[in-house]
């Protein structure tokens, strides 16, 4: 569907993207994920004709379209700020790439009724300026315009960035439904991995300019390739000389394990490296628990999930457990 072959963005003398290469299948939900400057952005309008790359290239189906203008390349974009017209009405915001279009006004007036009611968007909602819709229904209103035109890929930069923590996350499933719905092409940019590992089928993982993995979130998560995508995806615990020495692992390179992978109080099994701990302090989540535990000389971060009745407090011996297999070990840099 889109694919971006070799592509290095430069910004006078500054490289900012180094040999960027993805493949975007058709109807996927693709996410380009890293922290603030590490290229996400700058490679998703790359994709989208805002940015020309200095060499590579990009394709969509099979055509290459790096020198395409922007507008001919049939994409739809939601910007982080969503730029709206303040002052015009939602029907006119969603309608104006059809009338950039030039089609007729019982087209363009189906067309928006149409989206409007696939994004939850009133028919009260249309005839309001969009300044005084609320933040979830400003987003409603840039996807539905980027929707309206029929693209054949839509590109989000942050769109749930603006909105608070519980807005966030009812948009974020109201966007996969969506997605799901149309089958459209989407690629996704954000800084926030649970909103990458909830929504997408695939992830890039971006470094300073560079891609560290591609893959589904269950790779990304549970088979993270470098240690930069160990440590950037979730919480993850750092093994010390002690539980390195006793797990027989290489003391020359780097160990990690992800919290809910370390056992607590369970029965031994052959290959465990086990010992004795003791609980720190504890953070009550409700579905599940968060411990800090000492043992063999470092501080492990745990989680339990909740049974309501196996909970511990803080001076308890408990017993921890750890399985060489759920080790994720990196050559040190």
């Amino acid at each position: 569907m889109i694919q971006l072959k070799d592509i290095v963005v430069r910004f006078g003398d500054f490289e900012a993207l180094h040999n960027i290469n993805v493949h975007v299948k058709e109807g996927e939900f693709f996410t380009f994920l890293g922290p603030s400057g590490c290229g996400k952005t700058t490679t998703l309008r790359t994709i989208t004709g805002f940015i020309e790359p200095a060499s590579g290239s990009v394709f969509m189906r099979g055509e290459d379209i790096t020198r395409v203008p922007i507008e001919k390349r049939s994409i739809g974009i939601v910007f982080q700020s969503y730029a709206l017209f303040p002052t015009m009405t939602v029907r006119d915001n969603i309608a104006f790439g059809l009338k950039i279009k030039k089609l007729k006004k019982p087209e363009i007036d189906e067309k928006v009724n149409t989206i409007a009611r696939k994004v939850d968007l009133s028919g009260d909602q249309l005839a309001k300026a969009v300044s005084q819709l609320s933040g979830g229904q400003q987003q409603r209103v840039a996807i539905a315009r980027a929707l309206v035109t029929e693209p054949a890929i839509i590109c989000m930069d942050e769109p749930l960035s603006n909105l608070d923590a519980k807005l966030r996350v009812q948009l974020r499933n109201e966007l996969k439904n969506m997605q799901r719905e149309f089958g459209i092409t989407t690629i996704y940019v954000t800084h926030d991995q649970e909103e990458a590992l909830t929504l997408s089928d695939r992830i890039a993982v971006f470094n300073k300019g560079y891609i560290e993995q591609t893959g589904t979130p269950n790779e990304i998560y549970n088979h993270s390739k470098t240690e930069f995508v160990a440590n950037f995806i979730g919480d993850i615990n750092p093994l010390g000389e002690g539980v390195v020495k006793g797990l027989g692992l290489d003391p020359r390179r780097h160990h990690f394990i992800r919290l809910e992978r370390v056992r607590v109080n369970q029965p031994q099994a052959d290959g465990v490296f086990c010992a004795d701990g003791v609980i720190e302090s504890r953070e009550y989540y409700g579905l599940y628990i968060k411990y800090s535990i000492g043992v063999a000389g470092q501080t492990l971060k745990v989680i339990e999930k909740n049974d309501g009745i196996n909970i511990y407090e803080a001076g308890q011996s408990v017993g921890v457990g750890i399985h060489p297999d759920d080790v994720m070990s990196y050559d040190a840099q």
